[in-house]
């Protein structure tokens, strides 16, 4: 089996896992309370989906 015949410096490994870094989630604005909410799904804050509500939201 091969062996590596060197040690990988901290520059290579690095270089080689500089793609490895997580993407925040896109957000979009709500149309009708203009709060982030994920795309394609109901808002939480107000608990409407393509100007329908879908989820009852306690009002506080």
């Amino acid at each position: 089996m091969a062996n590596p015949k060197h040690k990988t410096t901290k520059s290579k490994r690095g270089s080689r896992r500089s793609h490895w870094k997580l993407a925040l989630p896109t957000t979009s604005e709500c149309p009708k309370c203009h709060e982030p909410r994920l795309p394609h799904r109901a808002c939480p804050s107000c608990g409407y989906y393509k100007n329908r509500e879908v989820i009852k939201i306690k009002a506080e």
